[in-house]
Parts: C-alpha cells; structure tokens; sequence
C-alpha cells in the first residue's frame, strides 16, 4: 500500500526558552524533524506533508533541504493535533493509500517500528495507533485495550483510578486509510476543556463504527518527546550512546567512545581506528581501515581505506582522502582532494584543490584560494615535492614531479619536474645585529630611568 507520511511541526516550543522553532534543535548534527523525516523514509512513501506554523518559513526551508520533493502546509492557527493533521487533506486529496502522523520533536521512533505498524495495516486494521509501556504513566493518555483491539484512549485526567492503574501508553503516532483518517478527522469535536481538535478522539469514533483498531508497541525509549534544553542534551546523549554502540558493534575500533561524537548520517567502516576527542559533522564516511586520530573534526568529507588523518586535524566539506592519503597534525583541508599516498603532514591549509598522487606538502604550506570575493583552485601533480612555508597563490599549478623551494610564494605555473623558488634575496650585514641590541638595551634603559 503506498504511504504518505503527514509530520506535525507547526508547535512553538516555548519551553525551550529559544527563538528557534522546536523541530530545528539538533541532534547529531541534524534538526529534530530531519530524524522524524529519516526514520520515515523506511516505508518509501509516495508524499511527504509537513505541518508547519510557528517560524513557518524556517521550518519549511529546512525541511525541503532535507527532501527537495517535500510538501509544506501551514495551520495558522493552533488548534490541536487533528486540526494540524487536516491541514494536509488538500494535499492528499487524490492520494490513495495510508497516512502516517508522525511529530517533528519525537525523533527516536524507528524504521523498525514503522514497519511494524505497516504490517498491522496489511494484516487487516483499519487504524494502527502506536503504543508504549510506561515506567512512569503519569500525564501518558492511557491506551484501553479489550481483547486485541483497541477500545478507547483515555486522558490522564479524565482516567478512573482503574483506567490510571494502566501503563500502556499514547505516544501520539498513527496510521490509517488516508480517506478513513480524514473521514473520521472531520467528526472530531472541541467540546474540551482546551476548546481543540484531538486526534485521539480518531479511534472512539473509529470503534463506533465498526472499524478495527490495533496497537502496535515500541520501546519507551522511541517515544521520547522532546521539549526543554535539558530534554534536548538528553536526547543528544541516548543518541551519542547509541552511535557508539553500534559503531562497536559493526567492527569500528573507539579509542575512548565516551568522547567520540557521531552525526546522525556518520557511516563508518569495519576496522577502521577512531582515536579520542574526535567530533563527526554531517556527511562523513570513513572507509575500512583508516586510521583517524585523536582531536579531530570532520564533516561532509570522505576518507578512504587505509588514510591517515591527525592528530589535530580539521577536515571540512568537499575533501576527498583517497586510499593511503595522511594528513597529520594542526592541517586543515577544505574541498580538496589528495589523491593516493599523498601527504599533507604538518601546519598546513590546503583548500580547493587537488594534489597529485603521492605528491608532498612541507610544513606552513597554503593554498591561497581567496582573493576577497572569488575562489580560485590549485592543482599540484604527482610526486611533486612543495617545499616548508610555500605560498600558493591560486589560480595556479605545479606540475608532476615539480618541486617548490622553502618560502617560495608561486603566483604563475611551475612545469612538470621544474623548480621554483620565489622569495626575496638574503642579504647579511656583519655586525648589525649586534649593534641593533646595544642600541634598543640602550634606549630601554633610559627610559626606565625616566621613569
């Protein structure tokens, strides 16, 4: 059956004490709605929907960073969960199978999960609410089971000492028929004490009618909801757990987990070596083998088998290691590539650009890619040998085999297997040193007296 998926993230947050919209908060590396968005990706759907209304035009812009092909629609006012949920029925209103209510600030719930309750659909349930074992009910609308079917949920409040007694829990996300969904959203009354919408109202009235509804359960853990900062670094702190679990799990050495810190895209392959203090920004992937050492930081790069990076070494966007490629300690790359067995070992900055195989980068060397407006790049060829603190001054080249003198500032092409060496003539004045101390010791002495 094909899905849609409908992602409530129009809620202000005004917990979180932030300007920001509460589904923009991140967690490794990504907003809170990514994560909802990611885990329903598993179910292929056919259409995204997602809700917005406060900091609509943020939420949006993230969102369709996120997926390109993503639907957004706002509810301008807040008038509950299915009145949110309605806001997506023009959107869906030629779309024939089953929509999948998900929350921007519940990023947890897994592909796992979602299939789950999936499966309850093909097996034969009209409505799929999904559900959870509380440690501790407390506010948790209560889910009324009779038999294997799902009878009513009931609010904390409005539960009888009997119905508080039970801890199978709400977390809020359900699947139906898209028709069916917003059939029965068009019965829901706001005779509450809030005056809204409520979804869980979808499954008394599903039952009035003769429709099945099953509960599909998950780990408490998957539901969490996030709405302070100290949630958030909670949050921020079962994710990180997790990563490093899996991580060892699938064969990746960690040096010290407790202080390795994982995006939420890090992909990283067996029997690859993280050393400690590394932080992972989005978009890395680490090849078997490599070798990654400690007090690194990368994002958005790609290191290949059997590379070598750090210690203190800073990879940004757009860098490519390939296999064998090091780069050593305090050396920042940013959309480069260094081709196999290249090494950039030392206080170097190497930025759009592109260096040979098993070329050589001295000590102090950079790039000089900007001119205060434009990028320019620098192509260095294999096996060329750039000599300590050269200045390239882009856009420009260095042949294959080529070397560069140490200090030498290149501002036109050096030709394959040439040597360049520009930099200002020594010239050495006998005894001037000297005399240049006597005179500033001098002088300093006056004016300690002066004073």
């Amino acid at each position: 059956m094909p899905t849609a998926l409908i992602i409530l993230a129009a809620g202000q947050g005004s917990r979180m004490n932030s300007d920001l919209p509460k589904v923009l908060h991140k967690i490794g590396g990504a907003p809170l709605l990514v994560h909802g968005m990611t885990a329903g990706a598993s179910l292929q759907p056919e259409r995204i929907i997602v809700v917005t209304g406060h900091g609509a035009e943020q939420v949006e812009a993230a969102a369709q960073a996120a997926d390109a092909d993503v639907i957004c629609v706002r509810q301008t006012e807040q008038n509950g969960t299915a009145h949110a949920v309605a806001q997506a029925r023009d959107a869906l209103a030629d779309f024939d199978g089953d929509a999948l209510v998900l929350y921007g600030d519940t990023p947890f719930i897994s592909p796992q999960t979602l299939e789950k309750m999936a499966q309850a659909r093909t097996d034969g349930a009209d409505v799929v609410v999904l559900g959870f074992e509380a440690d501790d009910p407390g506010r948790y609308g209560r889910l009324i089971v009779k038999g294997n079917q799902l009878e009513r949920i009931v609010e904390a409040k409005d539960a009888s000492p009997k119905e508080m007694d039970v801890t199978l829990c709400n977390s809020g996300v359900k699947m139906a028929d898209c028709a069916t969904m917003f059939d029965l959203i068009a019965q829901i009354k706001n005779d509450n004490a809030a005056g809204e919408y409520y979804l869980t109202d979808i499954v008394g009235l599903a039952r009035s009618k003769g429709l099945s509804v099953a509960v599909v359960t998950c780990p408490e853990a998957e539901t969490l909801g996030i709405n302070t900062r100290a949630e958030l670094a909670a949050a921020e702190a079962a994710f990180q757990s997790r990563a490093r679990a899996q991580a060892l799990e699938n064969g990746v050495t960690l040096a010290q987990p407790e202080t390795t810190y994982f995006a939420y895209d890090t992909v990283i392959g067996r029997d690859a070596t993280i050393g400690p203090n590394v932080v992972f920004g989005p978009g890395v992937t680490i090849e078997s083998g490599a070798d990654i050492r400690a007090f690194c930081h990368l994002e958005g790069c790609h290191v290949s088998r059997g590379a070598q990076v750090g210690p203190f070494a800073r990879l940004r966007p757009g860098t490519e290691l390939e296999e064998t490629a090091r780069v050593g300690n305090f050396v920042e790359i940013k959309n480069a590539t260094l081709a196999e067995g290249a090494k950039v070992n030392h206080l170097s900055y190497i930025g759009d650009a592109h260096v040979g195989a098993a070329a050589n980068i001295g000590a102090g060397t950079i790039t000089c890619n900007y001119d205060g407006v434009m990028k320019h790049r620098t192509t260095i060829g294999a096996r060329a040998f750039i000599g300590s603190d050269t200045l390239l001054v882009a856009p420009v080249s260095v042949g294959a085999e080529a070397m560069t003198g140490s200090g030498t500032v290149v501002t036109e092409d050096v030709p394959e297997g040439a040597l360049a060496i520009g930099r200002a003539r020594q010239v050495n004045k006998k005894g001037l040193a000297r005399r240049l101390m006597e005179m500033l010791r001098a002088t300093k002495k006056k004016q300690a007296e002066g004073e």
